[in-house]
């Protein structure tokens, strides 16, 4: 029975991936039910025989109760935008750039842009072990359970000689015949009806119960691979793709290489717009890729994406209504930003009723009045916004910003040398209260899990958080005595605060939410001075001092740490327990390139381009793409280009890679 058992795995698993990867069934559908009915009658018998790799597994026999979190081997990154074909040219001319070559003349890779979610899924020695949402790019959720539902993906590689560790990035979507029927059934039910696919999908995921994501027809399709440690070698993504679809992925229709001039980018857009209506999913761009591997780690990453890889997005669709109010909000920094009440229209896939209008100056610019009629566009997840007034309204009523906060009454200021208007009331202002002790407990920062935006509401309209300090005052009953909340509900966030007290300097800093102060900004103020006390105490030329920190945003530190109640909510929070380890500034020994620009060109042997750019940073140097009379030095690899005869031209110093590594690493 064992043996008869595993037989059974292998063709079901088999005729799935012929049936939902390659759309070429070899078997009826009545060999397929009788073979899969045999298959649960032995596990039945037998249960001690059931395998992760079952077919039976796919669907969990009860729904989850919360969603574990993941940690990412490799960040999952996000993609820079392009909205016309001259921005996408640009993009790869500035790697060209920056790669030493005189034009785009290498291989670039396109593929549809699936509007799905994005999802990594992880593989050992070949079988499914988990998957996770992209989450904020360095944690997601476990949705292991719904993702195992996607017929579309093996639960065991195919390969004789799987590798060791596969972290396997792709999207789930549903296609677009799938999502009209469950819109049908949705509206015999007279139950909810989705908006668009990619809402579908996500939501789908995002089900505690696996039953019902397994009903709903869901595909994969990968785009790359995250971690990976095998035996098979790639030079190019193309490579890597064509390798995931001998695995047993489903492949992305019309994908292709071309060389990058203009008229290939040109040419190949204006295909994929044709195509577009034809085909079985939703996409809402073009996502291209340099192609060879090595000069995308020669170019590497910014923040949040690489400088490799560009979404090409189609244009938004775009709809007319009435403008029938405005409404002021008041954000965390107290930015009172203008938001249009509309006649709702249904436009890029969702009912639209707001619309951002960004500030004053943009209302002035498009001359606008209450009473017109005003052309809204909406892209992708993009925030509604106004483009033009369509046709002057017969009443018009003229847009006036408020003299005094529409929340706490304190009066209004333009910000100098700003389009903004900001509320003078600081921390004692609700609306910024609320949203900075959003920002602060937000998993971005001091992720305290369970303290989330509804219970933050509430626990603020009782006067039971007024400032961040508040959140560590907290006590079961504050919790409990709220409508839908208990003791269990109310144990678990005083042990998330808890456990959220030990943290780090930039993570503390970044989560005060100075103006303009982000995660990056953070990390280099922690990283530069070290503790606390030396940032809240710096000079507005020690603070100029740091990297990405100019005057503008070194004024908003040092007014932010001078203001006294800042200082008191800081004290109650360091009181509380709140801490973390003091990171130590390296001394001027251990940055000998301290104030020096470098520049990296040609193919590295020994290092990657990564590991040379940190270890300049780690001894102080800036490390710039271009090279000009200030570059302190070039550091010269196999096949260097225009930038070593620039330098050789403006007499900088140049270094191999040998003696570069002798004189650093050595």
């Amino acid at each position: 029975m064992k043996q008869r058992y595993s037989e059974l795995i292998c063709k079901i698993n088999q005729w799935d991936q012929e049936y939902y990867v390659l759309d070429d069934p070899s078997e009826s559908d009545a060999e397929y039910d009788r073979c899969f009915t045999e298959l649960l009658a032995i596990e039945a018998a037998q249960p001690e025989l059931i395998t992760a790799e079952s077919p039976s597994q796919r669907v969990g026999a009860t729904p989850i109760q919360d969603y574990a979190k993941i940690t990412h081997q490799v960040r999952m990154l996000s993609l820079a935008n392009a909205f016309s074909l001259a921005e996408t040219y640009a993009f790869f001319e500035k790697a060209a750039k920056e790669l030493g070559h005189d034009s785009v003349d290498f291989s670039v890779y396109s593929e549809p842009k699936l509007d799905g979610l994005a999802i990594s899924i992880y593989y050992e020695n070949g079988k499914f072990v988990y998957a996770a949402t992209r989450g904020d790019g360095q944690m997601g959720e476990d949705v292991s359970h719904t993702i195992k539902t996607i017929k579309s993906i093996p639960l065991k590689l195919n390969s004789p000689n799987p590798p060791k560790h596969l972290d396997i990035r792709g999207e789930v979507f549903m296609p677009k015949q799938a999502f009209e029927k469950l819109n049908r059934l949705a509206t015999s039910n007279h139950t909810k009806i989705f908006v668009n696919p990619r809402n579908a999908a996500a939501g789908s995921i995002r089900q505690m119960n696996p039953k019902i994501a397994a009903e709903r027809d869901l595909q994969f399709i990968p785009y790359g691979i995250g971690t990976y440690e095998g035996e098979q070698v790639f030079r190019y993504h193309s490579d890597i793709m064509h390798y995931l679809h001998s695995l047993g992925f489903k492949q992305n229709p019309h994908c292709f290489n071309f060389i990058g001039s203009y008229e290939n980018f040109t040419q190949n857009y204006a295909f994929m717009s044709d195509h577009r209506a034809d085909l079985a999913m939703e996409i809402d761009g073009i996502v291209y890729k340099i192609d060879d591997l090595t000069l995308q780690d020669t170019l590497g990453f910014i923040a949040r994406s690489p400088k490799w890889a560009v979404a090409r997005k189609f244009p938004a669709q775009n709809e007319s209504t009435q403008l029938l109010a405005v409404d002021f909000q008041v954000g965390r920094t107290g930015v009172l930003t203008p938001v249009a009440r509309l006649a709702p229209v249904f436009v890029g896939g969702v009912t639209v009723s707001n619309a951002t209008l960004h500030n004053m100056d943009e209302i002035e610019r498009l001359g606008l009045c209450i009473g017109d009629e005003v052309e809204i566009q909406r892209a992708g997840d993009v925030i509604p916004k106004v483009v033009k007034v369509t046709v002057i309204g017969n009443t018009r009523t003229p847009i006036i910003m408020p003299s005094h906060c529409p929340v706490c009454g304190s009066s209004v200021a333009q910000t100098l040398g700003q389009a903004s208007f900001r509320c003078t009331g600081g921390l004692s202002c609700g609306a910024q209260s609320a949203e900075r002790i959003k920002h602060y407990a937000s998993r971005k920062f001091m992720n305290i899990n369970n303290l989330g935006t509804k219970l933050i509401e509430a626990l603020y309209d009782t006067g039971k958080l007024k400032t961040i300090a508040d959140i560590y005052q907290l006590n079961s009953a504050d919790i409990a005595d709220l409508d839908g909340q208990g003791l269990k509900s109310a144990q678990n966030v005083l042990d998330s605060i808890e456990s959220s007290k030990t943290t780090k300097l930039g993570t503390f800093i970044g989560a005060l939410g100075i103006h303009e102060v982000g995660e990056e900004s953070a990390k280099h103020l922690a990283k530069h001075f070290g503790n606390l006390t030396a940032i809240s105490t710096a000079s507005l030329e020690e603070l100029v001092a740091v990297p990405d920190i100019g005057p503008v945003i070194a004024q908003n530190i040092a007014d932010f740490f001078n203001d006294i109640t800042n200082q008191t909510i800081i004290a109650d929070i360091i009181a509380a327990g709140v801490n973390w380890p003091d990171e130590v500034p390296p001394s001027p020994n251990e940055q000998p390139l301290l104030g020096q620009t470098w520049v990296l060109t040609g193919t590295l042997e020994k290092l990657t381009r990564t590991e040379a750019k940190a270890l300049l940073e780690s001894l102080g140097a800036k490390v710039a793409g271009s090279v000009s009379k200030k570059t302190a030095c070039v550091v010269v690899g196999k096949d260097a280009g225009s930038k070593l005869k620039t330098a050789e031209t403006l007499g900088n110093k140049i270094l191999d890679e040998s003696a570069f590594i002798a004189a650093f690493v050595d």
